[in-house]
């Protein structure tokens, strides 16, 4: 195809694309049948995942369980049952240990299925400046937040390329968009998982591989106790956000095939002005926004998962 005929084509689906995503400001997208599919939740032991399992049981689907706290998943378990969930799973698994992610992969495909929708939810943060934050806690951190992400696509992408059909979710944080102080591994992390998720969603549509989905979650501090005392400044533009709330938004994602989740929607603005702003203005705009002091009074602990 030359030059003017491309130039044509781009011009005009641009056209079409803005009037599309338009339309859907007011017409809601059609929502997805998932009856049936196996979604795995990492970090299903409580907070955000415990609250997804409980959505994705009412709709139906099989539910893989992961999590290092036992205890934790069976409450999970007891609570999607009682949601409707028919089929229940759950698995002890250290995501940080990629023997691990692999050996516990193989069994739920043995035992379960192929896994059609994927969760990377599990996460931790030290919460400590980063030259008072331990090495090994650094390593942890990068190695659940990021590295994990990149064992359970190894494990269970395969399935999902053969049939062209598939969902990957990944639940990062605004932090993976925007640099915080006080969070330098965290939002490393963050950051990471992020560019990778996309950066993969962009690799199999390349390879004609469009049945499968990604959805990149980045909400602001959401109270699951992951960031205990931490304080927002603008609670009206930056609120600490609803579990629920936030469990059922990214539900409605998944179900619309939403690329992009991001909470409240003021990161959407955010994010752009960081992206468009000369440096010293948006510096300035962070320190209005309280971003220099978020993690000032925070007292979370690094064994929650979000």
């Amino acid at each position: 195809m030359n030059f003017i005929l491309e130039t044509i084509k781009v011009l005009l689906l641009s056209l079409w694309y803005n009037l599309e995503s338009f339309i859907y400001l007011f017409v809601p997208m059609k929502k997805k049948n998932v009856v049936g599919e196996i979604v795995l939740i990492t970090g299903a032991g409580g907070g955000i995942g415990r609250l997804m399992a409980q959505e994705f049981a009412a709709l139906g689907t099989v539910l893989v369980l992961w999590d290092i706290n036992q205890e934790g998943m069976k409450e999970t378990a007891r609570l999607a049952k009682q949601c409707g969930a028919s089929r229940i799973h759950y698995y002890l698994c250290d995501c940080s240990d990629k023997n691990e992610v692999y050996r516990v992969a193989d069994q739920v495909k043995r035992e379960v299925g192929d896994v059609s929708i994927l969760v990377n939810n599990a996460g931790i943060v030290t919460g400590k400046k980063f030259m008072d934050a331990p090495d090994s806690l650094i390593e942890k951190t990068m190695e659940v937040n990021s590295m994990a992400h990149f064992w359970t696509y190894k494990a269970f992408l395969p399935a999902m390329i053969a049939n062209n059909h598939g969902h990957l979710v990944s639940i990062a944080s605004s932090a993976g968009l925007i640099g915080v102080n006080g969070l330098a591994d965290y939002c490393a992390s963050k950051f990471a998982a992020v560019g990778f998720a996309e950066s993969v969603s962009l690799e199999l549509l390349a390879t004609g591989k469009d049945g499968i989905k990604t959805t990149i979650v980045c909400p602001y501090f959401i109270n699951t106790g992951m960031f205990d005392g931490c304080q927002t400044k603008w609670p009206r533009l930056l609120p600490i956000l609803d579990p629920e709330y936030v469990a059922k938004k990214i539900i409605h994602a998944v179900l619309t095939d939403q690329v992009f989740l991001m909470m409240p929607r003021s990161i959407y603005l955010i994010v752009a002005l960081k992206n468009i702003l000369p440096l010293k203005q948006a510096v300035m705009l962070g320190q209005y926004l309280g971003a220099f002091n978020l993690m000032d009074k925070f007292r979370g602990h690094s064994k929650k998962l979000n």
